[in-house]
């Protein structure tokens, strides 16, 4: 029991913060458009990150890596010291293709509420191609870069949920009472501690089922009348397209 709330617990920092992380990372590695100009460093990474989704961080070897890539092992050792490098590097490349598609959505046709929808959706689909083994890989065989992947996104989502606030207060969706920091800090802290109690209740669930219902919670904790509102008229265009 308590190995599964562990796996739930790293789970949900792991992915939920994902379309936060780009603009932290900005200045400190390689950026997006070097991913573009270099095609042939992309495609290594790239084919590296869906062989280690599939086949999980301990099991893919470099000679894996190469045979799959159709490169010899000394052209991927000029992109990459060693195999803990070239993991470090897809999970940077996530990193930039999320902040990508989080540039993207961040428009002025947005409010706040619409861009935590469409986050959300897109987080419900990036789940579905992690798993418990693949996290714990990363977790038990490469701490240190795990360690160093959480932590960072812990306090990036508190910036940046800090940010999404603001702008709702502003727009005139959210309360203009709300402790910001508190209920940042809070979000957090729910993702965390989410699972901490009895899990038997859930373990028939999906992560899209216990995603929606904090999701929605968290709208509704700190919506005003017409952030509610609104909510609701999203959810019902939502509804009546997926059927």
């Amino acid at each position: 029991m308590l190995e599964t709330v562990e796996t739930l617990e790293t789970i949900l920092i792991f992915i939920v913060p994902l379309w936060l992380i780009f603009y932290f990372f900005a200045k400190k590695f390689t950026t997006l458009e070097d991913f573009k100009t270099n095609e042939r460093y992309a495609k290594i990474v790239e084919d590296s990150r869906n062989l280690f989704l599939k086949y999980g961080y301990k099991s893919v070897t470099m000679d894996d890596v190469a045979r799959e890539l159709g490169v010899s092992k000394k052209t991927l050792y000029q992109y990459v010291s060693n195999k803990a490098e070239l993991i470090e590097k897809t999970l940077e490349y996530d990193i930039y293709m999320m902040g990508a598609w989080v540039e993207e959505d961040t428009s002025p046709n947005l409010n706040a509420i619409d861009h935590l929808l469409m986050i959300s959706r897109k987080v419900n689909k990036d789940f579905d191609e992690l798993s418990p083994s693949l996290i714990f890989d990363l977790k038990k065989y490469y701490p240190d870069l795990f360690k160093k992947h959480i932590e960072v996104k812990k306090q990036v989502v508190y910036l940046n949920m800090k940010k999404n606030i603001e702008w709702g207060i502003q727009q005139g969706l959210y309360r203009d009472n709300l402790d910001i920091d508190l209920v940042a800090g809070l979000y957090i802290n729910k993702m965390i501690a989410l699972h901490n109690n009895d899990l038997d209740f859930l373990e028939n669930l999906t992560f899209e089922n216990i995603f929606e219902v904090m999701f929605e919670n968290h709208i509704r904790g700190i919506a005003n009348k017409e952030g509610t509102a609104y909510f609701e008229q999203q959810k019902e265009k939502i509804k009546n397209r997926n059927n």
